[in-house]
């Protein structure tokens, strides 16, 4: 696979060795995990069987959001228990994402983690700084998110450092504002379709599997994939989440 030209330079200045920790690719045919966190959306995400990156028998996930006021009206999904764990210890550097906007709208993306303690709000939480313009109509792309602490901002409670010290959930989301308000005011809404592919978290070392308490209430133990497989490159062009 070839890699972005962020991570590339990334590589570069860092003494450490890079690689996929967890690649979410979705060719099981399945979301992988990933939800939307309202059992009320109308269009939920699904897994569509081709047309991904790769072109044909390219499975992709498909996000909608309908805008409005309604359920359904904002772009997020979160992903599933396999992307939990400590970011810090694992020496992760950053998440990419393969995406196309399919539909009118352009699109701000930004990554929140999410780390909850029990059952109650979470206890820290984090936003990238950085956000990735998905203009309406484009073809495939791939986006970087860097995770150093000094690149994401906090959100209404905990630390960044917090958050990557023990990650339970990584958002992906519609929001011009480095800003998580709650769910009590929501992100804005916006009636979009978004094409996501190989959503890869990227550091430099190797997740060791640990079985941590579940958070969530459909939870069950932990599980880690070390998922690091060659596949056909995608036709896109590297795009580095801008300021």
């Amino acid at each position: 696979m070839k890699l972005s030209a962020a991570f590339l330079a990334l590589a570069l200045l860092s003494p450490v060795v890079h690689a996929q920790l967890l690649v979410d690719d979705f060719e099981d045919g399945t979301t992988m995990g990933w939800f939307v966190g309202d059992a009320t959306h109308p269009q939920p995400p699904a897994n569509v069987a081709t047309g991904g990156p790769a072109g044909a028998d390219d499975s992709y996930l498909l996000l909608n959001s309908l805008g409005g006021s309604g359920p359904g009206s904002r772009l997020a999904v979160l992903s599933g228990p396999q992307w939990a764990g400590n970011y810090t210890a694992w020496g992760v550097t950053g998440i990419s994402v393969d995406v196309r906007n399919l539909g009118n709208s352009d699109i701000s993306l930004r990554l929140l983690l999410e780390d909850f303690e029990g059952m109650g709000p979470p206890a820290n939480l984090a936003i990238t700084n950085d956000l990735a313009l998905i203009p309406a109509g484009g073809g495939w792309t791939t986006i970087f998110f860097s995770l150093a602490v000094s690149d994401l901002v906090a959100g209404v409670l905990g630390t960044p450092a917090g958050a990557l010290a023990s990650v339970d959930v990584v958002r992906i989301f519609h929001n011009p504002d480095a800003t998580f308000p709650g769910p009590g005011i929501g992100i804005p809404p916006i009636a979009s379709t978004l094409a996501v592919d190989n959503i890869t978290l990227w550091g430099g070392g190797v997740i060791t599997p640990v079985p941590e308490p579940a958070t969530y209430a459909w939870g069950g133990a932990l599980v880690l994939a070390v998922a690091i497989a060659w596949r056909r490159r995608t036709r896109s062009q590297p795009l580095r989440a801008t300021p």
